[in-house]
């Protein structure tokens, strides 16, 4: 490069970034900042740069169609909900690169988003007055190979497309994910990712074996090229603190042609704790194959308040296995065979997505927002001891005080008592009974709604602490929660604050992700509300801090 031109190119990221302190909060300067930044990263022209941007006073009716386009949560999706300068969503992977670079040279923080699942919008709301969203959508193509039983998925596909891809291919194959369809790809493994074949097989974390990533330097890397420990990282330790993730390499599990689900639900008064109180005890013993949520809920029943547990079941196999089982193990639940349905894996997936899996169409896996969007807040826990008969008479009784916050128990043990708690960032492994999610939904923006709702969450997961475990009491990465902790500042306040979610998410895991992200973003590019903090005093202070 001739000292002219690199002059040149030095004049303009100095004028550019001159520009951006002093209108800082000017979305529209940062709209042309990156419009004029973006094609100079690029190795050759590319015309289609411009028409991926969106401002929200360029062009504002695109850019709040785009944005919106993806938000899960409409308590995130109000007019004093902060919004991003800019929309990015890149079509090629050197788009992505570009925006990490301008970014970074710019001085805006990057939030990514590749679903908009995050139930407290980490992906597309920030605490930052200055930020972009780098929306990855467009980059969801899925490359399934039934040779070497393998995928690459590419960061915005959804999990319903990847179900989908895999029958196209194959009746036998399926992949260890969530059930809910519009959920996206890099999101969902970057942070573990379970789902009912969770017992068989494990994370989805447990079945990714390579990825391409954009770093903080705007370079492109696979598992080889970014080595094991930055590998590691990103299969549940969250991808957004490390890099943008592109795509990752999943290895595909066998799965029977007939799968059974089954539903069975049962009021207080129809022995509901004594059922609960056993199916803790059946969880350690009972068959890999077999995955069993339980749902407690409040209900009015006849007028009267009460509460109910909701049984359901997806086991790998047929009900004539299943139900023999059943009763050696579970007897007092019932199960019969009215209350079982034999479907395929993929139908499995409808099932547990409340479709009619004998008249709605496997299409509907492609169907981007096939979800109803509302307001929601989440919490979680884990269980390590069983809850007594009285605490979980307890339990009900504050559901039914509460009145709308319920609570969902998933199952753990079988293959996730063999994995080691460090085998991943993920390491609620061996010795947890149960999952809780604390779950509320509501359709109505009244902000009273909302503070009471918000309210019983927190006061439910209060009187929950004496249940759960301790020491810290653990959490679930993509249940993100911001009550738990938020990063604060930098430097030893960021790394201080940083481990007070930090070990909740990832206990003993958490001082290598700290390690691993000082290697790799030593300035703390890839910073956001629940990051990985790095090692106080290792970050050079090179890169312009965003303000």
């Amino acid at each position: 490069m001739s000292s002219l031109v690199f002059f040149s190119l030095a004049l303009f990221f100095w004028s550019c970034i001159n520009t951006l302190s002093t209108g800082a909060q000017d979305p529209n300067l940062i709209y042309k900042s990156f419009l004029q930044c973006l094609p100079a990263q690029l190795a050759q022209p590319d015309p289609s740069i411009s028409a991926i941007v969106y401002g929200s006073v360029a062009n504002s009716t695109s850019y709040t169609t785009v944005l919106q386009a993806y938000i899960k949560n409409q308590r995130l999706n109000t007019t004093a909900t902060p919004k991003p300068a800019i929309v990015i969503t890149p079509t090629k992977e050197s788009h992505v690169q570009a925006t990490v670079l301008c970014a970074k040279k710019l001085g805006i923080q990057i939030k990514i988003r590749s679903g908009g699942h995050d139930y407290d919008g980490l992906s597309y709301v920030s605490s930052e007055k200055r930020f972009i969203v780098l929306d990855m959508f467009n980059l969801r193509t899925i490359k399934v190979d039934i040779a070497t039983e393998t995928a690459v998925v590419q960061a915005g596909a959804q999990l319903g497309e990847l179900y989908y891809r895999i029958w196209e291919k194959s009746k036998v194959h399926g992949f260890p994910a969530g059930v809910c369809p519009t959920v996206g790809v890099g999101g969902h493994f970057s942070g573990g990712g379970y789902g009912t074949m969770l017992r068989k097989y494990g994370l989805s974390v447990d079945h990714v074996i390579d990825a391409r990533i954009v770093d903080a330097k705007g370079r492109i890397l696979d598992r080889k090229s970014m080595g094991e420990d930055h590998f590691w990282a990103i299969r549940g330790g969250g991808g957004a603190s490390f890099g943008v993730i592109l795509s990752y390499t999943i290895k595909l599990v066998p799965v029977p042609p007939v799968n059974t689900v089954f539903r069975v639900m049962k009021t207080v008064s129809e022995n509901a704790t004594d059922l609960v109180y056993k199916w803790q005890s059946v969880i350690q013993t009972m068959n890999h194959n077999l995955f069993i949520r339980v749902l407690l809920q409040p209900v009015t029943v006849n007028s009267r308040k009460t509460a109910r547990a909701t049984f359901i079941g997806h086991f790998l196999g047929d009900s004539a296995t299943l139900l023999p089982e059943m009763t050696k193990i579970f007897p007092e639940l019932g199960l019969k065979q009215e209350d079982c349905d034999e479907v395929s894996w993929i139908q499995s997936i409808l099932y547990w997505t409340n479709f009619d899996y004998k008249t709605t169409p496997l299409t509907i896996l492609l169907n981007r927002h096939s979800d109803t969007v509302n307001f929601l807040k989440r919490k979680s826990d884990y269980v390590q001891t069983p809850i007594s008969k009285p605490g979980l008479t307890s339990i009900f009784n504050k559901l039914i005080e509460l009145g709308k916050i319920g609570l969902v128990f998933n199952s753990y043990g079988g293959r996730m008592n063999e994995i080691p708690a460090n085998a991943t960032p993920f390491p609620h492994r061996a010795g947890n009974l149960f999952k809780i999610q604390y779950s509320v939904n509501w359709n109505d923006g009244d902000p009273k709604l909302e503070k009471n709702y918000m309210n019983q969450s927190r006061v439910m997961y209060k009187f929950m602490t004496g249940y759960v475990s301790k020491k810290p009491r653990g959490a679930f990465l993509n249940y993100r929660d911001l009550d738990i902790g938020v990063m604060k500042g930098s430097g030893k306040s960021g790394y201080d604050s940083g481990k007070v979610y930090g070990e909740k998410y990832f206990m003993g895991n958490f001082e290598r992700l700290v390690k691993v992200k000082t290697v790799v973003d030593p300035e703390n590019f890839f910073k956001y509300e629940q990051s990985i903090p790095v090692l106080v005093g290792k970050s050079s202070g090179k890169s312009r801090k965003l303000r």
